[in-house]
């Protein structure tokens, strides 16, 4: 699609006039423990250096072979906080986990976040892959995506203000709706990303999201390989009968701001962007001429001086 627009009834805020794609930015998930008092910083320092969203993982654990464990707060109750902290920036879960809720509740608590932020949710979806937090959490790992599709098509109607009632294998809902009403224009609803390169999960998908969302491993983290992911996602959605045009699209980009930081591990098959802020821009500049409309970064490391160093690549951007 690409020049940052907003595909259905211009659900997000603006950007600046001149910014050639939306830039949002992940917070800390489990590279280190971070505190709430930390979290609320570097949202507010992401805010006011200029980033357009942040988001959050929507992880319980992860345990490694050698046992070591790590685990991030829960998304749902940090999104709220965060809503309430911050004025002007999207939120969002990167993505949320369908299986993590019964749907209806997930919808429910979503359209709670979205009211306490006042209208600046977006409500990534997925279904899921870390098999040990599922076991963990007693959670069903099996047909997941067969159970992510009978929760999609409970949440759609849901936080587009309709009553639903549906009874499938997994999911049972009997005309729930969403009270209080949502604050939104009924021509605006809750926006919906998919974050999935699954061919299954697109098909199902693309026909009713606002946005596609794509991880950094997915496309080589960079923009000639965004491009490419991003053609087969425009023949899916035309396969499912949805114009390209209306589906925004969103690339998370790993960035690596000091060569130094092993907070975070670079994966061998990706080339990390990295370089001083006029690369940093120039970068940007070329992922929305390959078809984004918004790109996540994901920063190494992510701490405060990392989101200020890299408003500087917004400035650029938008000069």
């Amino acid at each position: 699609m690409g020049g940052g627009g907003w595909a259905v009834g211009g659900a997000l805020p603006c950007r600046s006039v001149t910014r050639p794609l939306r830039i949002g930015i992940q917070l800390p998930e489990v590279e280190r423990e971070v505190r709430w008092a930390e979290y609320v910083d570097l949202a507010r320092t992401a805010e006011a250096v200029g980033f357009d969203s942040i988001w959050l993982g929507d992880h319980l654990l992860y345990r490694g072979e050698s046992g070591h464990e790590r685990g991030p707060w829960e998304v749902w109750t940090m999104l709220a906080a965060l809503a309430g902290a911050t004025e002007r920036v999207t939120l969002g879960p990167l993505v949320a986990c369908t299986a993590f809720h019964p749907p209806a509740v997930l919808a429910k608590m979503a359209a709670t976040v979205d009211e306490i932020s006042g209208g600046r949710l977006v409500l990534g979806l997925g279904a899921g892959w870390n098999e040990v937090e599922f076991r963990s959490f007693g959670l069903p790992y099996d047909h997941r995506v067969a159970r992510f599709a009978e929760a999609f098509s409970a949440i759609v109607p849901l936080v587009r203000g309709q009553h639903a009632t549906q009874t499938g294998r997994f999911t049972s809902v009997d005309d729930a709706v969403l009270l209080p009403p949502t604050a939104r224009p009924a021509d605006r609803p809750l926006p919906l990303m998919i974050g999935s390169t699954g061919e299954r999960m697109l098909e199902l998908t693309l026909g009713t999201v606002e946005m596609w969302n794509t991880w950094f491993t997915e496309f080589g983290n960079t923009p000639e390989g965004f491009a490419a992911l991003n053609r087969r996602i425009t023949a899916i959605a035309e396969r499912v009968g949805r114009p390209a045009g209306e589906i925004d699209r969103s690339a998370c980009v790993l960035v690596v701001v000091d060569p130094a930081s092993r907070e975070r591990r670079v994966p061998d098959d990706c080339t990390p962007l990295a370089g001083d802020p006029a690369t940093v821009a120039a970068a940007l500049h070329a992922y929305a001429a390959a078809g984004a409309d918004e790109v996540i970064l994901v920063a190494n490391p992510i701490d405060h001086a990392s989101i200020r160093t890299l408003g500087q690549a917004l400035a650029l951007l938008d000069a």
